[in-house]
């Protein structure tokens, strides 16, 4: 993208809590003027160790500059960093450099990072402001808008968080040149979600920019990010705490925060997890008779086409991914919930489905989809 593209801006609306989301190419050039009109009285970074050096050490030098003290506070990367005791680290980090309630948490990074930033920004003293900066496409398009915040335990993903939104969200386009191509194509799948569930014309849209967004080319990626954040956007506005329209955001999530968690959040990315799961979900809805015949390879050609697998991967058992599934949050009673979709374009909020139902679309979709080809 060239760096005159124009900055396409749009609104979370909460009332007290609303606040803009900044998309185009160079934002972070104007990150501390931004952050700057906050009037924090410091800025604490979460970033990782390459991040500080690329992003957050050129936003903290002009930061610094204009008087405002600025700590730089590293964690590994990948999901395995979602735990207590980096939440607790962090926490002691920012007592230990007497952060008032003035400061400012700048999160700059991926859903990881701002996922974890936005929990201990909700978390000390009470609350203090954050300000999302993602750096992935998986980042951009969906963790970084909403205010879901959270850590893992070894039972599940995203089991402990809080609804904390934060003051800003700044999408930096230019930051996806350094992104790993199987990062990029994992946020792919997020983008893809979006149109599934309530967007058919972003669904063809993609679907005619597969061959360049596979190869993070694109032409119209800034607004294709607009787009799905414009969704999520007004989703949020209308049911912030997901207790209801909130929670189609959640298609392909059921099964792939339990891929995610069996195999340590380690083996599969997010976004990868998520095609697999949306393939199940669509596989599950078609065994209901809410999805129309032939959805789920229809999906399948989709993800193929962006660089994604759909197969679930080798030596992991069903009972495994039931226990996991039985423990998301989004299950009810023990009761496995699921969203499933009754046409490209149009989800319907989590239905029951009982276990020998889902044992035996595992099956169906082993069979069918068991030989990824990317």
């Amino acid at each position: 993208m060239e760096s005159n593209t124009p900055i396409l801006t749009l609104g979370v609306s909460l009332d007290s809590r609303s606040y803009p989301i900044l998309i185009g190419s160079g934002l972070l050039r104007q990150a501390a003027a931004h952050i700057t009109s906050l009037q924090p009285s410091q800025v604490a970074v979460v970033t990782h160790p390459r991040l500080a050096q690329w992003y957050a050490e050129p936003v903290g030098a002009v930061l610094a500059q204009q008087g405002i003290p600025v700590h730089l506070l590293t964690v590994p990367p990948g999901e395995r960093t979602k735990r207590w005791e980096v939440v607790g680290r962090l926490l002691r980090q920012m007592a230990q450099r007497a952060l008032d309630r003035r400061c400012v948490v700048l999160a700059i990074g991926g859903g990881v990072i701002g996922d974890l930033a936005g929990f201990v920004a909700a978390c000390y003293l009470r609350g203090v402001r954050y300000v999302q900066v993602p750096t992935t496409l998986l980042a951009q398009v969906d963790s970084s808008v909403g205010g879901k915040t959270g850590v893992n335990l070894p039972e599940g993903k995203n089991l402990v968080g809080a609804f904390y939104q934060p003051s800003l969200v700044l999408i930096d386009t230019d930051t996806l040149k350094t992104l790993p191509i199987r990062h990029f194509r994992a946020g792919l799948a997020e983008i893809l979600k979006y149109g599934i569930i309530a967007d058919e014309s972003l669904w063809q849209l993609v679907h005619d920019e597969a061959h360049w967004l596979r190869h993070g080319s694109s032409a119209h990626l800034a607004d294709i990010i607009h787009r799905c954040c414009e969704i999520k956007a007004k989703i949020v506005s209308e049911d912030e705490t997901e207790q209801g329209v909130r929670a189609i955001l959640n298609f392909g999530h059921t099964l792939g925060h339990a891929l995610e968690a069996v195999s340590s959040y380690g083996r599969l990315l997010h976004g990868e997890a998520v095609a697999i799961g949306m393939v199940f979900a669509t596989l599950l809805g078609e065994l209901q008779g809410i999805t129309p015949q032939g959805s789920a390879e229809q999906m399948t050609s989709a993800l193929r086409a962006l660089g994604l697998s759909v197969a679930l991967p080798l030596g992991v058992s069903h009972e495994e991914l039931l226990a996991v599934m039985a423990r998301d949050k989004k299950a009810r009673g023990g009761h496995l919930r699921f969203v499933l979709i009754e046409r490209i374009g149009q989800a319907r909020l989590p239905m029951v489905v009982n276990e020998k139902e889902v044992i035996h679309a595992l099956q169906v979709h082993r069979e069918r989809f068991g030989r990824a080809s990317t």
